[in-house]
């Protein structure tokens, strides 16, 4: 194969010093009260002293810590006596012993994907603002979303922007509108509606907030209709279900770097994985950025969507139907004869598409591309958006081989019917060099999303589940080698 991929010198490598804050709750009710009681009873001047200290130690971490102090003293202000008077040097002394650092990237940052940034001002010909997103790993594992800025020039030299020290979470917002009839299809479609959740719904509106759908479920725990245990299980679901769609939003003086979006519903509570964004036009021409991801408990997964305007809200949702299964879903960048279209792998081994008229729900998908070169004959998936060319859709996969080795190939899709393959490369483009094989997980190469831009491919790609870099190259050569499928 004639073919020249370069690998660009930057590394975007895991940096400990990068950290959250959490709340950290070391135990039960009784426990936290004890503690609590610990600093009730501390005098005014070791208060201060203390508090001090605190200060003085962490608020060069984080921007605004004492708001993180008041925030976790709310959340365990209930369980502070009711007759006592609490200062607000207490109340900050006692959120900052419910509160923890967690090092967000100390495991790893990988998995990246990257997009046109949806600020394109003041650049010269030919130039691009970008955004790229990572899968960064910490302590226990747990995964988030973090992302990086950047420019391509004209000759498609990279620079990146600086990375700032700091980094937040965002605040979670319960208070949009839920519609009933999709949470009624989902509960549907995970066979637990019954007589409670009809009951239930009943008394909401057909658009409703977290807030009115919490106080439908306690009038009913203080009213029983139903047997309480049943009526109990039900509404742990639909909690479940309502808290997986939730919006996080950042400030405008943040920047992006600053910026990550960490689990925070039950469903990903062991990480939010390989996060596939894609910037998305509709047939009327307007703009919005998507992303797939895999929300991981532990013990199960559960494919979702993110969606955002501008990088700083952000919409997350469960997505719908028996074909939104598995792990790899990768959204195209436009519809396609009036429909979403979905790149998937229900199968865990085989490339599928799926079709659509509303993204959120997907019921059907069909294989369009099995194993075929030895490179790839344990599995086969997409590393993201397929890339619109005049030639057809280009989609990056990956392959896995012998030894468990992850390598990426390139395959080209009808345009206008992209469950047609067309063509497809017989070696992969990139596979582990001696120096990327070492890692979290050996003898891997991976990207969630890459980008077209002055005639080149732009791929930013992970190195066996621990750092990743990007590497370069030309669609005219990848077009040159393609070879026609039945070949």
């Amino acid at each position: 194969m004639n073919l020249k991929v370069t690998r660009k010198p930057m590394k975007f490598i895991q940096d400990q010093t990068r950290v959250i804050t959490r709340l950290h709750l070391p135990g039960g009710d009784d426990r936290i009260r004890k503690i609590i009681q610990r600093v009730l009873c501390m005098q005014d001047e070791q208060i201060a002293k203390v508090l001090r200290d605190v200060m003085r130690e962490f608020s060069v971490r984080h921007k605004h810590v004492k708001r993180v102090f008041e925030r976790h003293y709310q959340q365990v202000s209930g369980l502070v006596p009711v007759d006592y008077m609490v200062s607000q040097e207490r109340k900050l002394l006692i959120g900052a012993f419910f509160t923890m650092e967690y090092s967000i990237e100390s495991a790893a940052l990988f998995n990246p994907s990257i997009v046109a940034n949806h600020d394109q001002q003041g650049l010269g010909p030919h130039e691009l603002r970008f955004i790229m997103s990572f899968r960064a790993t910490g302590e226990g594992h747990i995964s988030s979303i973090e992302f990086r800025s950047g420019k391509i020039d004209a000759d498609n030299s990279i620079s990146l922007d600086p990375v700032s020290p700091y980094v937040e979470t965002a605040g979670i917002r319960y208070d949009t509108l839920y519609k009933k009839h999709l949470l009624q299809l989902k509960l549907n479609e995970m066979e637990t509606c019954n007589e409670v959740t009809t009951y239930l719904l009943g008394k909401l509106p057909d658009e409703f907030t977290f807030k009115e759908l919490q106080s439908a479920i306690d009038f009913m725990g203080r009213n029983p209709v139903f047997f309480r245990k049943r009526q109990q299980e039900t509404f742990d679901v639909v909690l479940w279900l309502a808290r997986s769609n939730y919006e996080i939003c950042f400030s405008a003086e943040r920047k992006l770097s600053e910026c990550v979006i960490f689990p925070v519903s039950e469903n990903e509570s062991r990480g939010i994985e390989d996060a596939r964004f894609v910037r998305f036009v509709d047939d009327d021409g307007e703009t919005t950025y998507y992303a797939t991801y895999t929300a991981y408990n532990g013990f199960n997964i559960l494919p979702q969507l993110i969606s955002s305007k501008d990088f700083r809200t952000f919409k997350v949702i469960t997505l719908n139907g028996l074909a939104a299964q598995n792990k790899g879903m990768a959204l195209f960048p436009r519809k396609i004869n009036g429909q979403y279209a979905m790149l998937s792998r229900q199968d865990g081994e085989n490339n599928h598409i799926m079709f659509s008229d509303n993204i959120h729900f997907w019921q059907e998908s069909c294989v369009f591309q099995e194993p075929r070169y030895p490179w790839e004959l344990i599995q086969i998936g997409n590393c993201g958006s397929p890339l619109e060319t005049s030639e057809g859709w280009l989609v990056l996969t990956h392959g896995v081989g012998p030894m468990r080795k992850y390598s990426i190939g390139v395959m080209l899709l009808d345009l206008e019917d992209p469950s047609k393959l067309i063509g497809r490369l017989r070696d992969p483009i990139l596979s582990p060099t001696e120096e990327e094989r070492e890692g979290y997980v050996p003898n891997v190469v991976y990207t969630c999303g890459a980008l077209i831009h002055n005639g080149e491919v732009i791929i930013p790609y992970a190195m066996s589940d621990t750092c990743s870099g990007i590497a370069t190259v030309s669609v005219e050569d990848l077009m040159e080698n393609m070879q026609p499928t039945g070949d």
